[in-house]
């Protein structure tokens, strides 16, 4: 039986305006998420993973984040078009974020547990009681490996994974169908890493979450996700399922770099594999393909044309490589 569709987003824009300039930040991005799946969105820093993530959250900054074009359908319903009590229910009630930096997420002057209550407190749907809600926190709590009595302790008081941990309890504290994970283990050494993505593994069976897990590192990819959408200068230039992109035979240029760059431990190699050149200005995108500047297969039709969309199967590349469409 085939999951039905929880979120999808059509030819997504995303832009920053100021007095100064234009930054292009996300240009004409779709995928879709079903229940209970976990889609890997990955790329350099600049890529306009985070600025997606903000966008289907509507939480990009007022006065410069714009969204020019696009659709973003959560359960039938087009998140854009919601007014402000719509998301403020939506907003960790039916989607939660976990974001980057654990350090920045927490309240320094709050008591964990009361954070996480005040998550409760706002989508208290179920009409709990102030115990039951103390009891829920203790659950949550238990539930991502933190002792309850440690509820009223400072973030301070926490160690780095463990104030990552308290950031996971608190966006699952009421059970959302998709939980957005922005980059959860950046700030954490690799054994605390290694902990939190098993947790999140964890809970998205036990509480049967759709999770988006943005990151840049490949194999954290391969730990977590059911598809993936590689993604560069605001565009998914290569989306499949995680054996498409692990063991296929025809990978965007871009996606042979990122694999390139990962250490191979039965390999004895002097230096790592690295992509040329830097991701492009966003404010000064190229013609054409904009991977063209740092592709060693460019060719003078890469300078041009934007590339067609080859498909097989689930499989898709936009790269001039790989000729039209074929599905």
């Amino acid at each position: 039986m085939v999951a039905k569709e929880l979120l999808r987003v059509e030819d997504l824009y995303v832009m920053y305006k100021t007095d100064m300039e234009e930054v292009h930040a996300v240009n004409g991005i779709s995928f879709t998420i079903r229940e209970q799946e976990t889609l890997g969105l990955v790329g350099e820093t600049g890529a306009g993973k985070t600025s997606t993530a903000l966008a289907i959250l509507r939480l990009l900054p007022d006065r410069t984040g714009r969204i020019p074009s696009g659709n973003i359908w959560f359960q039938g319903k087009n998140i854009l078009e919601m007014d402000h009590e719509e998301l403020r229910r939506l907003r960790g009630g039916d989607i939660a974020m976990i974001f980057q930096d654990p350090m920045t997420s927490l309240n320094p002057v709050i008591p964990v547990g009361q954070q996480i209550a005040e998550a409760l407190l706002l989508h208290n749907e179920e009409g709990l009681t102030r115990e039951q809600i103390e009891d829920r926190v203790d659950e949550t709590l238990e539930l991502v490996g933190i002792p309850s009595s440690r509820k009223n302790e400072y973030p301070h008081q926490f160690s780095g994974g463990m104030k990552q941990r308290v950031v996971i309890a608190i966006a699952l504290s009421c059970n959302p169908r998709l939980l957005i994970a922005d980059e959860p283990t950046t700030a954490l050494d690799v054994t605390i890493q290694a902990q939190v993505l098993a947790l999140i593994n964890e809970l998205k069976e036990k509480l049967k979450t759709a999770v988006l897990m943005i990151t840049h590192d490949l194999g954290i990819i391969a730990e977590t996700c059911d598809k993936v959408a590689v993604m560069y200068a605001g565009e998914i230039i290569e989306y499949g399922t995680v054996e498409d992109i692990f063991e296929a035979d025809k990978h965007h240029p871009y996606t042979v770099g990122l694999f390139g760059a990962i250490p191979k431990i039965h390999e004895e190699t002097d230096r790592l594999e690295q992509i040329e050149g830097l991701m492009p200005d966003p404010t000064d995108l190229p013609p054409g393909c904009k991977f063209h500047p740092r592709c060693k297969h460019c060719m003078p039709v890469c300078r041009e044309k934007e590339p067609p969309v080859f498909q097989e199967g689930d499989h898709l590349l936009k790269c001039h490589l790989f000729g039209n469409s074929s599905g």
